[in-house]
C-alpha cells in the first residue's frame, strides 16, 4: 500500500515518491527511478536567483502526511504535480523574492518535534501549523536551515553551521559538525550538506553526487552507521546542493 510520509524528511518505509530540483543530473534521476522512486520535479520560481530557483526546500514546506505549504508564487507546475498526487496544498503567506533573507520563509529544518529556523523570517502559515502540532520552534541565525541540515532521524543531523550545531545540541540532538564547502552550487562559492541529500528509505540516505569526495566522508560514514543508516551515493558526479531530496510517499507493507 502506498501512503504519505507522515514525519517530514523521515520515511518509515521504502520511498516511492520524492521531490527534487528539475535540473538534477539526468543520470541521477534515472538512478532514483530505477530504485522505484517516482519524481516530482520542481520548475523554477522566477522571483528567485538562479542557483536556488528550482530548490524544493525553498519553494515549499512539507508539514507531514498530505499537507504541503507552497509559496504563493511557487511554480504552478509544481502545484499541479502535487495535486495530481493527492496532496493538500496550503498557500503560505510569504511571497518569495530576490535574495536572502527574502527567500528563506519555507526553508525550515523540521526534525521530529523541533523546527530550526531563523524565526524572524518563518512563514506565518508554516509557523502556526507547526505550533498546532506541538512542534517547538528553535531560533538559529542560519536562514537556510533545511539546506544546512542533513537529517538522519528525529534525534540526529549533520551540518557545517556552528550556530545550528550548538542550537541542536541544546535540544538534545546528536550532531556531526563538518567543514563548510566541498559542495557544488552553481553560481555560488559552495552549497550545503542538507541540500545534497535525502532519505529514500528508513535506513537509506541518498546523496546527489560522490560524498566520498568530501574530506569529512569518514566521519560522515561513521556517524550514519552509528544511527543505523546506509549511505547511497551517485558516484562519478560532483556532490551538489539540489535543495534536498524530499521524500513524500512510501510503500507500506
Amino acid at each position: 500500500m502506498i501512503d504519505f510520509v507522515d514525519m517530514p524528511f523521515l520515511p518509515s518505509e521504502k520511498v516511492c515518491l520524492a521531490m527534487i530540483d528539475s535540473r538534477m543530473d539526468l543520470e541521477m534521476k534515472q538512478h532514483l527511478r530505477n530504485q522505484g522512486v517516482d519524481l516530482i520535479e520542481v520548475p523554477p520560481c522566477n522571483a528567485l536567483y538562479d542557483s536556488i530557483s528550482c530548490h524544493p526546500d525553498i519553494q515549499c514546506h512539507h508539514i507531514g502526511g498530505r499537507r504541503i505549504v507552497l509559496a504563493p508564487n511557487a511554480s504552478e507546475s509544481l502545484k499541479n504535480q502535487l495535486i495530481q498526487h493527492n496532496f493538500e496544498i496550503i498557500t503560505g503567506n510569504t511571497t518569495l523574492e530576490g535574495n536572502y533573507p527574502n527567500d528563506i520563509a519555507y526553508n525550515v529544518a523540521r526534525i521530529g518535534d523541533f523546527a530550526l529556523h531563523n524565526t524572524a523570517y518563518t512563514d506565518p502559515v508554516v509557523r502556526d501549523l507547526l505550533l498546532s502540532l506541538g512542534v517547538k520552534l528553535v531560533h538559529v541565525n542560519q536562514g537556510y536551515s533545511k539546506c544546512s541540515a542533513a537529517i538522519l532521524n528525529e534525534h540526529a543531523l549533520i551540518t557545517s553551521d556552528k550556530g545550528m550545531a550548538a542550537a541542536a545540541r541544546k535540544c538534545g540532538f546528536d550532531v556531526l559538525l563538518i567543514r563548510p564547502g566541498y559542495i557544488m552550487l552553481k553560481g555560488m562559492n559552495y552549497g550545503f550538506i542538507g541540500g545534497t541529500c535525502g532519505m529514500t528509505g528508513p535506513d537509506e540516505l541518498f546523496f546527489a553526487g560522490d560524498i566520498e569526495q568530501h574530506p569529512d566522508y569518514p566521519q560522515i560514514c561513521d556517524f550514519a552507521a552509528k544511527h543505523g543508516k546506509r549511505i547511497q551515493a551517485y558516484k562519478g558526479k560532483n556532490l551538489t546542493d539540489i535543495g534536498s531530496i524530499i521524500p513524500l510517499k512510501e510503500i507500506k507493507e
